[in-house]
């Protein structure tokens, strides 16, 4: 096959159609040489023909094909030294994936060419693999990047009004029964009218998928029959995996996501992924090569001091080195392109610590950050930070610089052991509630800093947090050695699955407790796909390798009494400005009204006290918030006022009576939720200030009092001016 070479660019990497032919360029520094593979399809296990690169910048590599285009196949083979203690780990005989491949075709077929040593060898990884790796090894595919957007805008929803909702691509729709079972699992039955419509239905503002670029499954999980379900090990940064899709392999898989995205922007709902930026799919010294070791290891992996061997920080194998301008470049142009040619709405960043590390130290003003924060594209879209990583200093919940959301790991521990009954200080559970300030007012951020969750993807589900005391992680094969044994769960009486009718009930009242302190708290909420629904995983917390019923949803076990209460708590959020306040509580009278904006109060009605707020054996508590005390504008400069609420947590197990505040807070309070029964209702019965109310075991109860909206209340705050 004859075919024509320009010298082609550096810029942009990767490869890129240009209507009449394509432009490769691949970044290698230590590198002596670079062919570019191209195969004529999906079945073929060697390439047709081999392009030496012989044009360089710097240090990429890059040439143009002008009889090349979409669909078109390729890999790459780079030549240089196999000295892996010296950090280099070239080998020719290894057919390696583009860094910034658009698309894949395929999955990894495990083999032991795959490995640039020879497998069993008594050197290890100090032998030398001359098998080629090109039938096993999925090839990156060029891709027409048109796309017809229909004039698609992001919701930009703020985030004092988002309801994140973390789900799974596959794992969402792939049991669901109203959608064709053609795309069922994929992009396409995300974005099917039924899911659509659910999540509008349940209140939902964004969808933060779990990770969607290209990944591999785990050899040793292939071997045991099991996957790599969750996607936490990243090899093509720019690709939407493959697995997602029903509409092709070739490019079309491009074309299903951006559609999805498309749609759920026409109904109002942002998507973020969960990008893991932190580590590949490559392992450590002892893992294959597939792409950036075989490209140039020294130039993307953190080494260690012997380096042979790699920096650690993830727990699987190796670290990216975001200390490096050719990571740093990588992840920003992968960010970036997510954003401009994909329109995601932001990123939820995994073990975002790593990330931090300048040498071994967690640097909260590291390179990575200085880049984003001023970055005119990434700095605009959501940024969310799982802020810890398995290193040492790597717990750094509070740390993240301004423009940043936090995961808070402190609000999940907190609430799940005020609810389960342990000896804990109030003083923690009223500021989790309130936002955190402890953690995040100093640097000048909000309260919506905090992302609030009970549970995550990693850990049981809400469902089995209440039904559970330890973990049941024996279906993933590791002597359920695996996953978390602090969960700081209850089973409420019984493990598991129980037919004792007070169990259950009280299960359901736990579930309605920590839904209803959720989305009453200050910051933003996140909820886990099927929390809602009481999903189950039979006790697994660590289902990252279950790709069936453990981790798909169930929708014709839906717990509907459940779903309506949530759906009834989000909208009931929303139509509350006092529950996603922009700004903190001060704790100061408000001028005209003689109350402040927060108040705290025990049972018998008398304000906490310093004193009550160190006791750890207390469980109950009450709290009343000003709906005149939000000082902040709305969109327009409006001010912006609610009703007054008083919240009475009881987290003790015998019920109590607790006496309404004086009236100079309200004079009259109407029941809206009781999560002893699980109804809801803003109509509710009434009652007087300072009267006595029965609060059930291990409940909450919330109050409301409309309130006059005062002409001179409004006008004096106008007067002093609002902040925003």
């Amino acid at each position: 096959m004859s075919i024509q070479i320009y010298p082609g660019n550096p810029y942009p990497l990767g490869a890129t159609w240009d209507g009449e032919g394509v432009n490769f360029a691949l970044y290698a520094d230590n590198a002596t040489g670079v062919e570019l593979c191209l195969f004529d399809d999906v079945t073929s296990e060697q390439e047709s023909v081999k392009i030496k690169m012989v044009e360089r910048t710097h240090q990429i590599w890059h040439t143009y094909l002008p009889d090349v285009g979409p669909g078109q196949l390729y890999g790459y083979r780079v030549q240089g030294p196999y000295e892996p203690t010296q950090g280099h780990r070239f080998n020719e005989n290894k057919l390696l994936l583009d860094p910034y491949a658009k698309a894949i075709s395929g999955a990894v077929e495990w083999h032991d060419s795959l490995f640039g040593y020879k497998v069993g060898d008594p050197a290890e990884d100090l032998s030398f693999s001359e098998t080629d790796s090109a039938p096993y090894i999925p090839k990156a595919v060029v891709i027409d990047p048109n796309f017809d957007w229909q004039g698609d805008k992001p919701p930009k929803t703020p985030y004092h009004k988002s309801i994140i909702y973390e789900t799974h691509v596959k794992g969402f729709t792939y049991l669901h029964p109203e959608i064709p079972e053609n795309i069922r699992g994929t992009y396409a039955g995300l974005a099917h009218p039924v899911t659509i419509d659910y999540l509008k239905n349940l209140g939902v503002t964004a969808i933060e998928l779990m990770p969607v670029h290209h990944f591999i499954k785990d050899r040793h999980l292939a071997e045991k029959g099991l996957t790599n379900y969750w996607g936490y090990n990243s090899i093509g940064f720019f690709a939407p995996d493959v697995r997602y899709t029903s509409s092709g392999t070739l490019g079309e898989q491009v074309v299903e996501f951006k559609n999805m995205v498309k749609e759920f922007h026409k109904a109002g709902i942002e998507v973020i992924l969960d990008v893991v930026y932190n580590h590949t799919a490559e392992g450590n010294h002892m893992g294959p090569t597939l792409s950036f070791k075989g490209i140039d290891n020294a130039s993307y992996y953190r080494l260690a001091e012997d380096s042979r061997y790699y920096m650690d920080y993830t727990g699987t194998g190796n670290t990216l080195n975001s200390s490096l301008p050719s990571v740093l470049r990588l992840i920003m142009d992968s960010l970036r392109y997510w954003i401009l040619e994909m329109h995601v709405d932001g990123f939820r960043f995994d073990l975002a610590s790593t990330l931090a590390r300048e040498l071994h130290e967690v640097d909260r003003l590291g390179s990575f950050f200085d880049i984003i924060h001023q970055d005119p594209v990434i700095s605009q879209v959501k940024l969310i930070a799982e802020p810890w990583d398995i290193g040492e200093g790597g717990y750094q919940v509070g740390n993240f610089p301004p423009g940043w959301t936090e995961w808070n790991g402190k609000y999940r521990d907190c609430m799940r052991d005020y609810w389960r009954g342990e000896n804990s200080m109030l003083a923690e559970f009223a500021e989790r509630f309130t936002g955190s300030s402890d953690l995040y007012q100093d640097d000048y951020r909000r309260p919506t800093a905090s992302i609030n969750f009970i549970t995550a993807h990693d850990g049981f589900t809400l469902h089995d947090l209440v039904s559970y005391n330890e973990k049941h992680n024996e279906a993933n094969g590791e002597n359920n050695q695996d996953g978390e044994s602090h969960n700081r769960s209850w089973n409420c009486g019984a493990e598991g699955p129980t037919n004792d009718k007070a169990i259950l009930e009280l299960r359901q009242r736990q579930k309605r407790n920590f839904l209803t302190t959720l989305f009453l708290s200050q910051g933003v909420p996140m909820l886990v796909a099927g929390d809602e629904i009481s999903r189950t995983q039979q006790g697994n917390n660590n289902a990252y390798c279950q790709d069936n019923e453990i981790s798909w949803l169930n929708w014709e076990k839906a717990d509907k009494d459940l779903l309506e209460f949530t759906r009834q708590l989000i909208q009931f959020r929303k139509d509350h400005p006092v529950f996603c306040r922009r700004r903190w509580f001060q704790g100061v009278p408000i001028k005209g009204l003689g109350v402040e904006d927060i108040e705290w109060f025990l049972p018998d009605g008398s304000e906490m006290t310093e004193e009550h707020w160190n006791h750890d054996f207390a469980k109950s508590l009450a709290v009343y918030m000003n709906g005149h005390g939000l000082r902040s504008v709305g969109p327009k400069g409006e001010h912006i006022m609610d009703d007054d609420f008083f919240i009475i947590f009881n987290a003790h197990h015998d019920p109590i009576k607790f006496k309404l505040p004086p009236k100079k807070y309200g004079a009259q309070w109407s029941k809206v939720i009781d999560t002893v029964t699980g109804h809801f209702n803003e109509n509710g019965k009434l009652y007087s200030a300072g009267r006595m109310i029965e609060v059930g075991a291990r409940s909450v109860v919330l109050l409301h009092s409309e309130t006059v909206k005062k002409p001179k209340v409004a006008a004096l705050a106008r007067k002093e001016g609002a902040a925003i």
